[in-house]
């Protein structure tokens, strides 16, 4: 299964010089937080394929207008094609806003989803706007990872962690990183990935 991952910056080669054929073997498209509404509902029409999306730290316009035509899996663990698929979105709270959260009320809203993924063993793909604590991150409090992320990954072992957040332009920021055996990919601009 191939996989698209776009994050925090529209990209040009999709947006502006979009060639179909590019894109007919994508079978599915997720979102790692961070763009505008009318760019995730460009791509569900287009590549037609499913656009997952979780917040970004900036998606306050979702809440009046979401992405038409595509599904938020925001604190929801779903099935796809027997993909176990675990969606957390928002950054580190720095001030008062919809998609920022402390370490403890991103824990908490963890804990509230400890009975779903019992019952489902837990999950193979996690997706989130922030990175993990010490992995991908930024010392500054608006780019810090959460360590419940690391938990995450420590308790449940999932093949991928995809992530936005920490643009690819603020250094030299790795595509790809293993944390034990999860690869964690950061999503930024668009990436495509096959499971």
């Amino acid at each position: 299964m191939k996989i698209l991952l776009v994050s925090d910056d529209e990209s040009k080669y999709i947006w502006d010089f979009f060639q179909k054929e590019k894109f007919d073997d994508i079978d599915l498209i997720i979102s790692c937080g961070d763009l505008k509404s009318d760019y995730l509902s460009y791509l569900a029409t287009m590549i037609h394929a499913p656009v997952f999306y979780i917040h970004g730290n900036h998606d306050n316009s979702y809440i009046k207008n979401p992405p038409e035509g595509c599904e938020c899996i925001e604190d929801k663990l779903i099935k796809y094609k027997g993909i176990r698929i675990l969606g957390l979105g928002g950054g580190r709270k720095y001030k008062d806003s919809p998609f920022l959260y402390t370490e403890n009320q991103m824990e908490k809203r963890i804990s509230k989803l400890k009975l779903k993924l019992f019952y489902n063993k837990g999950f193979d793909i996690l997706v989130t706007h922030a990175p993990a604590n010490g992995i991908n991150d930024d010392n500054d409090l608006c780019h810090e990872g959460f360590i419940c992320f690391n938990n995450l990954m420590d308790k449940y072992s999932p093949k991928y962690f995809f992530h936005g957040h920490v643009h690819m332009t603020y250094g030299r920021k790795p595509r790809l990183t293993t944390y034990k055996k999860t690869t964690i990919v950061n999503a930024y601009d668009h990436y495509i990935i096959e499971y």
